[in-house]
């Protein structure tokens, strides 16, 4: 039989499925970081709001982090090391879990920090929703032993 069944995680839907999770995981990852990047004093006051980061380790978190989320999202994105790049990305969305998890059971009263620096969504009930969600969708591209299209494929093949 040279078809997958359906359901199998060789057929094409299955792949196409991986496909929009790397997709959804590394384009959002990739987008949060920009601003971080551009603007990384004010990432480390959003880091400073969250209280969980010791001083000493404050503005090397922030620098870092931004970066990470970048190239783990570019490498989803694109499909290179994609298991590897989505057990980054798992590891990232349970630290902004834990992180909001804590800022809730705190009564923090702040802005994620997750898009945007200057703002943006307050750390409430929907955003440790959005934040599951992640966690979730970055486990498709990792537990799959298919990654579906990718650049890493094309350059296997070639």
């Amino acid at each position: 039989m040279t078809e997958s069944a359906p359901g199998r995680l060789g057929h094409p839907l299955c792949e196409g499925i991986v496909l929009v999770c790397r997709l959804i995981v590394g384009g959002t990852l990739l987008y949060a970081s920009l601003n971080k990047i551009a603007h990384p004093e004010a990432f480390a006051q959003v880091v400073h709001n969250y209280r969980m980061v010791p001083l000493a380790l404050l503005h090397p978190f922030a620098l870092l982090l931004p970066w990470v989320e970048a190239v783990v999202g570019l490498a989803l994105i694109l499909g290179i090391y994609r298991r590897g790049a989505a057990l980054l990305a798992l590891l990232l969305a349970l630290m902004f879990t834990i992180a909001v998890s804590f800022a809730l059971a705190r009564h923090l009263d702040i802005s994620c920090g997750c898009f945007h620096t200057d703002g943006g969504d307050a750390v409430g009930l929907s955003l440790l929703i959005r934040d599951i969600a992640l966690v979730l969708v970055c486990l498709v591209p990792l537990l799959s032993r298919q990654g579906g299209w990718s650049l890493g494929h094309l350059l296997r093949r070639g």
